[in-house]
This record gives C-alpha cells, sequence and structure tokens, in this order.
C-alpha cells in the first residue's frame, strides 16, 4: 500500500510520540487528594438512566448541576480539578476521538490510534473514549470489527472502561450513512444519537428551520430502533444552542429565505446558520421585535431581529422544547439523554439568569428532578 506524504507523516509523528512515551509509566501523578479519585468508575456503577454532558473546555463545570450528570464527554484536555470533583461525584469523563475510515483498512495505523488512545485515557485518569462517526463515512466496511477491537483493548488495558459512539441523528443511507448499525451496537456501551442538525440537508425549500424538530428526532431514533439496534443502547443528544440564519428575503415570521449552499445532494442546508449558545440567545430574545414565537409543526421556538438592513430568524431550544424531546426516552425506553455543550449556559449570579439556566437542567429529567438516585 502506497501512503501518501501527509499519511506518511503522520505515522511518523505518532510512532515518535508512542515510542518516547514508553520509557514512561503511562500513569501520572494523581493530582488528587484521595488516589481512589484516581482510579475509573468500575463497570457495575451504572444509572438507571444515563444523562450525558459534552463540555468544551474552561471552568464552567463548577456551576453544573452534578445530581443530574453520569458521564462528561470532554472536547478539550481535562482540567486535574473537573477530574477530582467528577469522580468524587461519581461521574465518569470520557475523551472523544474521530474514526476514520483509513483505521479499518490497514493494521498499523489502527494499532497505533488505539495505543494512543488508550495511553491518553490512562495518563489523565479518565475512564473511557468517545468515538465519534465522521459524516464523510459511508458503508464503511469493518466499522463493527473495528469498535470491537477498540472496546476489548480498552476494556484489557483500562478495566471498567466506557466506550460510546457518536452518531448522526438518522441512519437513512439519503442523510447519512449505510451501515451495519445493530452489530456496531452489540461492539460498544451505547450509541449516542446527535437529534439535532436535522436540517443540514434541505431538499423541498430553502427556509430557516428547526435545529431539533420533536418529530424528526423521534422518527430518526425510531429508525435505528428498526434497524435492531436496543433501545437501551441509544442515548439521545439534545443541542443546547441555537441556529442563527441571515434571511435572503423576509416574508413574515417562520418563512426567511436563505442562501442556497448545497449540502449532499440537497440544494441547501442549515450550515449557512451561525450556531449560538443558548446563554446568547438568552440575552438577545429581549431585543428581538417578535418576542418568542412558537411553531407547533417542529415543537420548537424562534425569533426575528434585525441587524442594520438584514433581517435574522433564530430557531432555539428552551426548556418547554427540551422537556417534550426528553418525553422520547420514556416513549421509546431509551439509555438517556446527551446535552451539547454544558457551556452554552449562563452561569453567573444574574437571578434571571439562574432561572433559565436552572429550567435547561430540569428539562433533561421532566418526569422527576433528578435521574440519579
Amino acid at each position: 500500500m502506497r501512503w501518501s506524504l501527509a499519511l506518511a507523516q503522520f505515522v511518523a509523528v505518532l510512532v515518535m510520540w508512542i515510542g518516547g512515551a514508553s520509557g514512561v509509566s503511562p500513569i501520572n501523578v494523581c493530582p488528587c487528594s484521595k488516589r481512589s479519585l484516581c482510579q475509573p468508575l468500575p463497570a457495575d456503577h451504572q444509572f438507571q438512566v444515563e444523562v450525558l454532558v459534552v463540555d468544551n473546555g474552561g471552568k464552567d463545570w463548577k456551576h453544573y448541576d452534578w445530581s443530574k450528570i453520569t458521564t462528561i464527554i470532554a472536547l478539550q484536555n481535562v482540567d486535574s480539578e473537573l477530574l477530582c470533583h467528577a469522580h468524587e461525584k461519581g461521574v465518569r469523563i470520557v475523551m472523544k476521538d474521530v474514526m476514520l475510515q483509513m483505521y479499518s483498512q490497514d493494521r498499523l495505523l489502527r494499532n497505533l490510534w488505539i495505543t494512543s488512545m488508550v495511553h491518553s485515557t490512562q495518563k489523565y485518569f479518565l475512564d473511557g473514549i468517545n468515538l465519534e462517526f465522521s459524516h464523510q463515512m459511508k458503508n464503511f466496511e469493518g466499522l463493527s470489527a473495528l469498535v470491537a477491537e477498540v472496546t476489548e483493548t480498552f476494556q484489557r488495558m483500562i478495566p471498567g472502561s466506557q466506550i460510546s459512539v457518536t452518531l448522526p441523528w438518522t441512519p437513512d443511507c439519503r442523510a447519512f450513512n449505510c451501515n451495519d448499525f445493530a452489530a456496531v451496537a452489540k461492539s460498544c456501551d451505547f450509541f449516542v444519537v446527535q437529534s439535532f442538525a436535522i436540517h443540514l440537508q434541505m431538499w423541498r425549500d430553502c427556509f430557516a428551520k428547526a435545529n431539533a424538530p420533536y418529530h424528526q428526532a423521534l422518527s430518526g431514533l425510531s429508525a435505528y430502533i428498526r434497524l435492531g439496534v436496543d433501545p437501551k443502547k441509544l442515548v439521545m443528544g439534545i443541542p443546547w444552542f441555537g441556529r442563527d440564519y441571515t434571511c435572503l428575503d423576509f416574508y413574515e415570521p417562520g418563512r426567511c429565505e436563505i442562501t442556497k449552499k448545497p449540502f449532499k445532494g440537497a440544494p441547501c442546508s442549515s450550515q449557512v446558520a451561525k450556531q449560538i449558545p443558548y446563554k446568547e440567545v438568552m440575552e438577545q430574545l429581549p431585543k428581538s421585535f417578535t418576542g418568542r414565537y412558537w411553531d407547533d409543526s417542529y415543537k420548537s421556538p424562534y425569533y426575528v431581529y434585525k441587524d442594520g438592513s438584514s433581517y435574522h430568524e433564530v430557531w432555539y431550544d428552551d426548556p418547554e422544547s427540551l422537556s417534550l424531546k426528553a418525553t422520547i426516552m420514556k416513549k421509546l425506553k431509551l439509555r438517556g439523554i446527551s446535552a451539547w455543550f454544558g457551556n452554552s449556559l449562563n452561569h453567573s449570579f444574574n437571578p434571571i439568569a439562574a432561572m433559565q439556566t436552572e429550567g435547561m437542567w430540569n428539562a433533561l429529567c421532566p418526569i422527576r428532578r433528578k435521574w440519579r438516585v
């Protein structure tokens, strides 16, 4: 097999990195007050419902509602304070990595990739890995075997490791990928389904739309179940952010025509919208000229504001829309729910902001105040 120069350089750097680390024990000095807090949580440490929060770094974690969280997915290097605090609360922390199709095709690359993930997990005293399933991967041959090898290696090297895979909102071949997801599900602990970004492909018209419409989220999760995926292997991902569309032509609220941007064969895409965190949505909403509107077909709120001569329509989720989506867990008997991102909320001491933030946390558990017992 002939590798490209870039691929060869990647392998060389990875080999040197692993080789340079091989003379050092993978277990660093524990940064916590108790050595036990640097131990991965055991496999039998389970919850009735999983509540995952995706964290983008920084210190926002200090203000999270830890009574509701079971796992943190860290997108940045893990703060040692966060590690100690999470383990003290009985919460797992896992790192995130992206699966590439070449890992299933080349054993050397696969071994180097898995070794580097295990090393990083041990180095930072983490509890496992969340593998991101890239939108670019279609008909990924060997996906099940790849995930199974990652799971086997992690559980052998770090007993009790949690292995999850992040997937797009639907397994529909036209929208994203054709893969044997039922087999993949048996090779890991669970899937985290991103039940948002549902309008990356707009087929019928080019108008601003909800980021996570209720019925599409329900149908996407149901489609995985119809493929044979156990519902207890599915965690529903919900957004704590909105989409700000610039209107090419604005006719009325709910009729914001957007610039055409083809995506995977579709003429338009929600990619033209700017992603804004919930805390910015709440700051901007009172300044809009419409106030909060509710779309009953999408079961999502939105508003319109004007910036100079341009109209903007913002679709977002709030406690009402998220509480409705959270009931899908009970309807389909899912494993749990996941919030993207914990950093999207306003954690200041402003009383209004505090109420808004509390509402978003409570929306994760609409049936009772918390899932953890």
